[in-house]
């Protein structure tokens, strides 16, 4: 697994994200289908802002273009609505 941004403890309110690099399905996949998982459990209501592409990052152990993929996979779903230099909210 690749090395985490923090490598002794996340900060505080992050939650890793488990990611099979091995796996058959493709890490950005993976990080679309947690993030879609959240949302659908209501844990990221309609209106509130996901984590940023560095909190994201920091989660996961991916790259930023990595994390962009996956959040744009759910923007093209119709679940998220990415406003520039604010953003990534989730859709009403």
């Amino acid at each position: 697994m690749a090395s985490l941004a923090y490598p002794c403890a996340p900060p505080i309110g992050f939650d890793l994200v488990e990611i099979d690099h091995g796996g058959a399905e493709f890490p950005y996949r993976q990080l679309a289908a947690y993030l879609r998982e959240r949302i659908t459990a209501g844990e990221y209501p309609a209106g509130r802002q996901l984590p940023s592409i560095i909190e994201l990052q920091a989660e996961s152990g991916l790259s930023a273009k990595t994390v962009q993929r996956a959040i744009a996979v759910l923007a093209a779903e119709g679940l998220v609505i990415t406003v520039p230099n604010r953003g990534t909210f989730v859709s009403s």
